[in-house]
């Protein structure tokens, strides 16, 4: 990624650069803005933003039970108290970890896959968190699974994997509804989302 001329910027800052736009989200044009902002608030945000880094990267590693990331292992959440052991519900990534844990809707424990099967993309079963998940259904007490995937192709085909690699094992396996969203209004969804709450409805 090429966003100033060697004659604009020293080495250091073209890396600097470089590297703050292999970020989601950020192209050429945001990570110089990015890092030009972080340059002219040397103290207030670039050192305590590279010492947090380097705090990170030296000490937070990836739960070899769940897949969330903290700084202890297990994880503050396979260790909570009060948890169901019971429950297991898988996502793909660990952002959709924090966001269930952010609504406090469920008090089960989690498995993180560490993304879908994608033939595009080359991901299949074995790139997957898949045989940490057997063995955690299989050893343990647990009684459903509950699979909180996306609502894409490839989040579909892969929920249908799992629970055909699961069957075996006798537990439950239920996934998330699909639908209305709180608050949504009808002529506003989209004719997937449509069919879906339609298939999905229950009686009140």
């Amino acid at each position: 990624m090429r966003v100033m001329t060697d004659r604009a910027a020293g080495p250091e800052i073209l890396r600097m650069i470089e590297l703050i736009g292999k970020l989601p989200g950020l192209g050429p044009r945001s990570a110089r803005r990015a890092a030009l902002h972080l340059l002219k608030r040397k103290d207030q945000l670039l050192v305590p933003l590279a010492d947090a880094l380097a705090e990170a990267a030296d000490k937070i590693e990836t739960c070899r039970t769940c897949g969330n990331f903290d700084t202890m292992q297990p994880c503050a959440v396979c260790q909570a108290p009060g948890r169901d052991d019971g429950l297991i519900c898988v996502v793909e990534d660990v952002p959709d970890l924090w966001a269930l844990e952010r609504a406090g809707a469920f008090r089960g424990r989690y498995h993180v896959l560490g993304g879908v099967l994608s033939a595009i993309d080359g991901i299949g079963p074995d790139e997957l968190n898949l045989a940490a998940l057997e063995t955690r259904v299989s050893e343990g007490d647990v009684r459903e699974v509950i699979l909180a995937l996306n609502a894409t192709v490839d989040g579909q085909t892969t929920a249908h994997y799992v629970a055909e690699r699961l069957e075996p094992s006798g537990v439950t396996v239920t996934r998330l509804a699909h639908g209305v969203p709180v608050g949504g209004e009808l002529d506003h969804l989209d004719d997937g989302t449509l069919s879906t709450a339609l298939r999905s409805r229950r009686g009140v």
